[in-house]
């Protein structure tokens, strides 16, 4: 189920939900057709641009007088909204529905949409030909006539992105504090590794006016921080005629005009888009996040040249360093991959070299999945899994060190945070986050001291007092 919060003015422990069920072998299943109610059950998998489709998905389902309901087996309709990236993506989509199809009542509908349907429907149908209904990942507006269809059914245009135009309804499944506003969908860069153009499609920019119409929607809804999502947020508007980062400047701009003590966090600005205006910007204005997801996938010139990234070692050095300088309490998160066609050792070493010299706060380590239709699915001297599964693991334990250096920095220092709810482990800790760490992805602030916190999804004043790995470690002083 999407998540759902619950405000508290007076929290109170929550329960960590570990149960899974089982899933069991369902690919024998007819189709079943029965009575039924009007509950409906949604797991979103994959990015955050996918949990927005969802919320579209699940406000246009409420709407019409659909209920959410958080127990799959109480529900009469279960809508999965698919992630087809990688093969790992893939796998979890396929043991998802599986999971569904076993736990579901007998009259339940299983609905599959997104990504993976777009590209692999025809192995899903395989794989599980009692699915009940199947939507492509532009055809979300296509949910409702999914649940009602009295039969089975697909929806699968040439559409492959989706982007709000109008009123089209949006249930927020996030905590009621923060939001992801997507700004646009599709990718025009080709890089090696990727498939996301092949999924996603052309690069597409949602119009100025529709942004600002949802940002003052989200504001006026109670949401502290926005955070900005595509592909690439440099691109946006390049499709509109603007050059390099100039549609997210114009946009940035327009934003900040709007009253209020927000946020607003930039996720997914590749380094090349990065200019001397757009730091400019963000050193000026506070209610931007001292933060970027800046993926920059290796740090040898020959690997990312044969990776077709649009940076070189130089380049990347060159833009942490201005970051570092302007802005000196930002926190910058990247991805990397480990085991790209014809990475030798000397340049997984060159990579480390980088990681340690230049410590960055959050990082990804990914090994290189090959992916049928990508560039380098076809290169020649592919590493073998081990290899790169060790040196996925030897990357990511000096990462860990790196990220508390950078934390320690905040030692002392007494910062705002959100305050988001009881530790997973324990009712005595309670966990947040500071403008440098964003939802789900990055570290969290753990409160040791939460005496003063009254509500949960509300700034508090926190003293830093110390670090481990991703985290810090800190004590609420007074609500903001």
């Amino acid at each position: 189920m999407l998540p759902v919060y619950k405000e508290k003015k007076n929290p109170e422990p929550e329960k960590p939900k570990n149960e899974k069920p089982k899933a069991v072998n369902t690919k024998g299943n007819k189709p079943n057709f029965y009575i039924r109610g009007n509950k409906v059950h949604f797991i979103s998998l994959g990015c955050p641009r996918n949990l927005v489709d969802s919320e579209v998905m699940l406000g246009i389902l409420l709407k019409a007088g659909y209920e959410p309901e958080e127990n799959i087996k109480k529900s009469d309709y279960i809508v999965i909204n698919t992630c087809g990236f990688l093969q790992a993506s893939r796998d979890e989509s396929l043991s998802t529905i599986d999971m569904a199809l076993s736990t579901r009542k007998k009259s339940a509908k299983v609905i599959v949409t997104g990504c993976m349907v777009q590209r692999h429907s025809e192995e899903v149908k395989a794989a599980f030909p009692s699915v009940d209904y199947m939507l492509g990942s532009g055809d979300v507006e296509g949910i409702l006539k999914a649940v009602e269809s009295e039969s089975q059914g697909e929806e699968i245009t040439p559409l492959k992105s989706y982007l709000e135009a109008g009123e089209v309804p949006r249930q927020l499944s996030t905590p009621k504090h923060f939001a992801y506003l997507k700004i646009a969908e599709g990718c025009r860069k080709r890089c090696a590794y990727c498939v996301i153009p092949a999924i996603k499609g052309p690069l597409k920019s949602k119009s100025k006016e529709q942004i600002l119409k949802e940002f003052r929607t989200l504001i006026k809804g109670g949401v502290e921080e926005v955070i900005l999502i595509a592909q690439d947020l440099g691109d946006y508007g390049k499709d509109q005629g603007f050059k390099r980062s100039e549609g997210l400047l114009d946009l940035l701009k327009e934003l900040l005009k709007e009253e209020g003590n927000f946020w607003i966090r930039l996720l997914y600005l590749y380094p090349d888009e990065i200019t001397d205006e757009l730091i400019e910007l963000m050193k000026s204005e506070p209610r931007i996040c001292p933060y970027l997801d800046m993926p920059i996938q290796h740090i040898n010139n020959d690997m990312l040249k044969s990776m077709h990234r649009a940076t070189s070692k130089e380049d990347i050095i060159r833009i942490i360093t201005k970051l570092r300088k302007e802005i000196p309490e930002i926190a910058i998160r990247t991805s990397l991959i480990v085991g790209f066609p014809g990475e030798t050792e000397e340049q997984f070493k060159e990579l480390v070299a980088f990681v340690k010299e230049h410590p960055l706060e959050n990082v990804g380590v990914f090994t290189f999945s090959r992916e049928p239709g990508s560039y380098a699915y076809d290169l020649p001297n592919q590493i073998e899994e081990e290899v790169k599964e060790k040196r996925q693991k030897e990357l990511t334990k000096i990462l860990i060190k790196a990220s508390e250096k950078q934390n320690k920095r905040l030692i002392g220092k007494k910062i705002e945070v959100f305050v988001e709810g009881y530790h997973p482990e324990t009712d005595m800790l309670m966990v947040g986050r500071h403008q440098g760490q964003c939802p789900e992805i990055d570290g969290q602030v753990i409160i040791n001291d939460g005496r003063k916190v009254t509500k949960f999804g509300k700034r508090y004043l926190v003293e830093i007092h110390d670090a481990q790995g991703f985290d810090v470690i800190g004590a609420v002083i007074k609500a903001v």
